[in-house]
């Protein structure tokens, strides 16, 4: 039994349910940003044990990827930021947008990771300009950062796309910076998810 397949109890499923009723919830014209559940999890993993993660150092252990999606979605509760769950209007999910600060970042980061089968639909750029407009004009950041490993090229198109441009390296990444006034750095709607109690509790670096 591991912690992202073990059932969860009735009460827990509740308090799950409570605390991620209050994370922001983004809709674009065609994609919705919301929490993210237990469920996600292995669309997570997939992504960060595939050969694409390579851009990121290597393919993930589980159990790293694991760690790795914790972390990303506690970040809402410890910073007031974090990682959604992306999807399209008919509630499919094709990845993952966030604004993280990990270990190593040096500053908040905008970053995004789509499943394979999402790729080429330009869902990567719509899910990133969507989270930096909420950077900016809810939690008031000043500037967001992308990491991205210069073979990443995918992941160097998002970025020219939403109009950041380089402005050095980290650890062999380039850092793509975005600013408010950056191209397209337009409002998103924004609301807190709501949902009926039932259907939630039904559930238990990067490239376009």
């Amino acid at each position: 039994m591991t912690p992202w397949s073990s059932p969860l109890a009735p009460a827990m499923q509740v308090q799950a349910a409570a605390l991620a009723a209050v994370v922001p919830a983004l809709r674009t014209d065609r994609l919705f940003l919301r929490v993210p559940r237990l469920a996600d999890f292995d669309a997570s993993a997939a992504i960060f044990r595939s050969d694409r993660a390579v851009h990121i150092g290597r393919p993930y252990t589980i159990e790293d990827a694991w760690d790795d999606f914790c972390r990303l979605s506690a970040g809402w509760l410890l910073r007031g930021h974090g990682i959604w769950t992306v999807e399209t209007h008919p509630r499919a999910s094709v990845g993952f947008v966030l604004i993280g600060f990990e270990p190593g970042d040096a500053e908040p980061e905008l970053g995004w990771f789509l499943s394979d089968h999402a790729q080429g639909h330009g869902y990567a750029t719509e899910a990133a300009r969507a989270a930096r407009a909420y950077g900016f004009a809810t939690l008031g950041l000043a500037r967001l950062v992308s990491y991205v490993a210069p073979a990443n090229r995918a992941s160097a198109h998002v970025a020219e796309r939403l109009g950041a441009g380089i402005e050095g390296q980290l650890d062999g990444s380039d850092i793509w910076v975005h600013r408010p006034v950056a191209k397209g750095a337009v409002p998103a709607r924004a609301e807190t998810e709501r949902r009926p109690k039932q259907d939630a509790m039904k559930t238990s670096k990067r490239g376009d």
